[in-house]
């Protein structure tokens, strides 16, 4: 038969996902499972390389089953995954020599600090399009090589290998074949020349990264190898890699200049189309690769919320407000307003625009008629709030209008968020049919690299509106509404720095 559907792994931060599309873009299959969260100290997120690994491969084999279909019913695979995220292993046998340290990890804040302080940041912005933040694996490579009994050495000599998740899927899908990466997680690691296309001598010297434990930079959308046999997707070609934004952003058809997406993740990803040349920031947003096809690169601005649906699950795990996180809108939706709660969720910091590693989260405005209703609507508030400052922010950047905001993710199912998110940033929420566009974009990013379809554009007619969310409070209220939430920042601003003691 002819192979007509693609296979999008989507390795998320708290769980891997596999989705089976046919060529029109429709759901045929889907599994997830979610893997296991370490918190070794405060501010630290790690993560078993081996777990991640062996979850994707079954959530795959698991949604291959589910669509009744073999490898050989498989056009192409793409990858999309959580970006920033550091893995560093040995070559010769593919053991990781430590945990995958995640993007949410603060544990190299301070070095970041000293970094800023010896003068590095301006050369980093104009190479790299980013801030010198724990966020990005840099520092959290050099931490790794500092901190593993002789793996600074064994670096050198080229016996190790660092990677992305994006990376340590192609090695484990090759068996050892492919260490590679595509251009969009390239563009997060600090040490991408993001004009040049390249990795950075400069960059690498500053941050003590020996290259010889690069991956080799490749497109977003070509053939990149095969399954090796006994992975269970044996022969399939993987095509299309994108990190996660990126590959939403894709996925959403965001191909033309001011163009934008905000996905509602575990955190929240607000991205801006930008043509062919990178926009340089003067809001605190970061400067990104979109996309490399056909040796053409597009670029993005893009800010980033660390936490977002985390807040949700944090309301689940850590208080027990909710027994699943799908209750979360009901409960919310049973008061008319928040009380007066302002909730920060700045469980792990502040990213973009504010770049604060040192805030923490606050729930501020607590009375004796507060309820667990009013906590969680300003929970979910809490998490628009912060897309707004990234949209003013945006706007700000671009010199234009932004006509509307396209919006996925699992927190974008949420009406009575996407409604408040509508009522702060006075333009349309338009919500897709298929609210998962970041498989969805690896799924067309791999069938681009098949040539399925010639180029980008082919792909236009394919987009379909679920929802569109259009604004109904008053610009007073929504103006009084944001300056209590500025007001809140402020004061969780800095708070690891003041010892926990409020000043």
């Amino acid at each position: 038969m002819t192979r007509r559907h693609l296979l999008a792994l989507d390795e998320g931060t708290t769980s891997a996902r596999a989705i089976v599309f046919d060529d029109e873009g429709t759901v045929v299959a889907t599994a997830q499972r979610e893997f296991g969260q370490s918190f070794p100290q405060p501010g630290w997120v790690e993560h078993d390389p081996e777990e991640i690994a062996k979850t994707q491969l079954g959530v795959a084999k698991e949604a291959l089953a589910s669509a009744r279909l073999t490898p050989r019913d498989v056009a192409a695979i793409g990858i999309t995954n959580q970006r920033e995220t550091a893995v560093v292993w040995e070559r010769a046998t593919g053991r990781p020599i430590h945990p995958a340290i995640v993007w949410q990890d603060r544990r190299t804040a301070d070095e970041c600090d000293r970094l800023r302080a010896e003068g590095l940041e301006p050369l980093v912005r104009e190479r790299t399009g980013l801030v010198i933040d724990a966020y990005f694996p840099a520092t959290k490579i050099a931490w790794i090589l500092d901190r593993v009994k002789g793996a600074r050495a064994r670096a050198e000599r080229g016996e190790l290998a660092f990677g992305t998740i994006d990376s340590w899927l192609l090695w484990r899908l090759s068996e050892g074949r492919l260490h590679a990466t595509d251009a969009t997680n390239a563009s997060r690691t600090l040490l991408y020349d993001i004009g040049k296309g390249s990795f950075d001598e400069d960059l690498l010297r500053a941050f003590r990264v020996p290259r010889a434990l690069l991956p080799e930079v490749r497109g977003s959308a070509e053939r990149l190898c095969e399954c090796a046999v006994g992975t269970g997707l044996d022969g399939i070609a993987v095509a299309g890699v994108a990190g996660d934004q990126q590959a939403a952003l894709f996925g959403q058809l965001c191909f033309a200049p001011g163009e934008s997406k905000n996905t509602y993740g575990t955190g929240c990803f607000l991205l801006s189309h930008t043509g062919g040349k990178p926009v340089a920031s003067r809001h605190g947003l970061l400067a990104t690769v979109a996309s490399r096809i056909g040796g053409r690169t597009a670029y993005a601005l893009e800010g980033s919320v660390f936490v977002a649906g985390a807040i949700v699950q944090w309301l689940r795990d850590g208080l027990g407000l909710v027994e699943s996180s799908s209750e979360i809108e009901a409960l919310a939706s049973s008061v008319e307003d928040s009380g007066g709660v302002v909730l920060v969720p700045a469980l792990t910091g502040l990213g973009a625009p504010h770049w604060d590693p040192y805030a923490r989260g606050a729930i501020l405005g607590l009375t004796r008629g507060t309820t667990a209703a009013h906590v969680a609507r300003a929970a979910l508030e809490g998490i628009a709030f912060q897309v707004a400052d990234l949209f003013d922010a945006m706007r700000a950047d671009v010199g234009k209008t932004i006509a509307e905001l396209r919006v996925d993710g699992g927190a974008a199912r949420n009406d009575l968020l996407m409604q408040f998110q509508a009522d702060l940033l006075g333009v349309d929420v338009v919500r897709p049919e298929v609210t998962e566009t970041t498989a969805l974009g690896a799924a067309y990013l791999a069938g681009l690299g098949i040539s399925m379809w010639r180029e980008p554009r082919d792909l236009a007619s394919r987009r379909r509106e679920a929802r569109r969310f259009s604004p109904r409070r008053s610009a007073d209220e929504t103006a009084a509404r944001r300056e209590r939430w500025r007001d809140a920042v402020e004061r969780a601003k800095g708070w690891e720095k003041k010892g926990g003691n409020a000043s």
